[in-house]
């Protein structure tokens, strides 16, 4: 670790098949510009076309949600769990965190973050094996990394957190299906293979997050929602991790993921969209009626599912190597009160107790149809009715199901 400040970024995008310069970052006075690369006008990619459009000259960011930096490279750094891993590194090495900008961290995420988007030069990461991996002795490094400030594990949940956003602990690897063995995994493509984010609980989550996680993706696969590939992964001193495959990679390349948050500069640590915004938003990058539905079906899931942690970090897009734009899976799908009780994203500016009529209404003002809105509404509060089932197979506790069940029957 060394406090030295480097002021001049390259990104580099690894979305196709081979790395291409897409421009420099700089930051000159407090403040950060940006400018394409002349090579990568070539390619005709929109990386993010609201706030970062693809134009000749020295562009810069003008409002302050991200402390200046485009959303799209700030969709590149981690926040909530992995934030405090970086962070407390930082003390341990005598830096304080407040003094490091936004271009010093994106150097720590260097050409190990998520999505197709990479920084250089990157400080040097910490050297590992791919050594395997016990889920139960991870899982318990992370408790006591939090509850008991043990850092003695840090170096290594710095390295598997993979960049990863969200508050909850995570990991990423690499498993071997046939061995039914972990493995830290760094996160490149080096090796052909598709890596796992593995979540454990918080100190404040209930003891069988895992499996209402689970729980909640299997209701959201019968409502018809796209979702990643899901395990819940055994544990044998708890009732299991939930873990999904990532989406954003393939075997041979990466994919371009860009949050709704980053793509129109909506600040995810407080209610600051409505779910018409969402909707049109949708559109308008992806031009696609079917994309369109998609969202809307995601957004009807999380009304009558109670997931009210749907904060604009928590809806993303994907891009192909041609520039195509499409809605990406459904992710953190999950039981949640919200802030004050309330919806992250409101629907038409009811975030307190939103229910058909509402999206019948959202469905109306985005382009879909009253009788296509009202069967979409239908097949997922079917899917979600069946809840006790899916806590079952899942192993959730009966508290916990019962508490869930109490709030779902509410929502009409």
């Amino acid at each position: 670790m060394t406090s030295e400040q480097i002021h001049t970024l390259q990104v580099k995008y690894e979305g196709g098949k081979r790395p291409f310069d897409v421009g420099r970052l700089a930051l000159i006075n407090r403040k950060i510009f940006f400018e394409y690369s002349p090579s990568f006008f070539e390619l005709g990619l929109e990386l993010s076309p609201f706030k970062l459009p693809l134009k000749a000259g020295v562009l810069v960011c003008e409002d302050r949600v991200f402390e200046g930096l485009f959303g799209v490279f700030n969709d590149s750094l981690p926040d909530g769990w992995g934030r405090l891993l970086l962070d407390r590194k930082l003390r341990n090495s005598g830096i304080n965190p407040s003094t490091m900008t936004p271009i010093d961290r994106l150097r720590y995420v260097g050409t190990h973050g998520m999505g197709a988007l990479r920084y250089e030069p990157e400080f040097p990461a910490t050297s590992h094996k791919d050594s395997l991996i016990d889920l139960d002795v991870l899982a318990d490094e992370c408790f006591q990394f939090q509850t008991n400030d043990q850092d003695q594990f840090i170096d290594d949940l710095i390295i598997m957190n993979g960049s990863s956003a969200g508050a909850r602990p995570k990991v990423l690897v690499r498993i071997d299906e046939k061995r039914g063995q972990f493995q830290m995994t760094t996160n490149n493509l080096s090796h052909a293979h598709q890596d796992w984010i593995v979540k454990f609980r918080s100190s404040v989550d209930p003891q069988d997050s895992g499996p209402i996680e689970y729980a909640y993706h299997l209701m959201a696969k019968k409502a018809g929602l796209i979702v990643p590939e899901a395990k819940l992964f055994k544990s044998r001193t708890g009732p299991g991790y939930f873990g999904v495959r990532r989406f954003d990679r393939t075997e041979h390349t990466f994919l371009h993921t860009h949050t709704l948050s980053g793509l129109l500069h909506a600040d995810y640590r407080i209610p600051s969209l409505d779910y018409e915004t969402v909707m049109k938003a949708t559109y308008i990058l992806t031009r696609s009626m079917v994309e369109n539905e998609k969202q809307f079906r995601n957004i009807v899931f999380n009304v009558f599912s109670y997931n009210r942690d749907d904060h604009a970090k928590n809806f993303s897009f994907i891009m192909d190597d041609k520039g195509t734009w499409t809605v990406s899976p459904a992710y953190d799908l999950t039981f949640s009160t919200g802030p004050g009780g309330e919806h992250c994203t409101a629907i038409r500016g009811n975030g307190r107790n939103p229910g058909t009529t509402d999206l019948l209404k959202l469905g109306a003002v985005t382009g879909i149809n009253e009788q296509k809105a009202q069967l979409i509404i239908d097949q997922v509060k079917e899917a979600v009715s069946k809840w006790r089932q899916f806590a079952e197979e899942a192993n959730v506790s009966q508290q916990s199901s019962k508490n869930i069940y109490s709030q779902l029957s509410r929502i009409e």
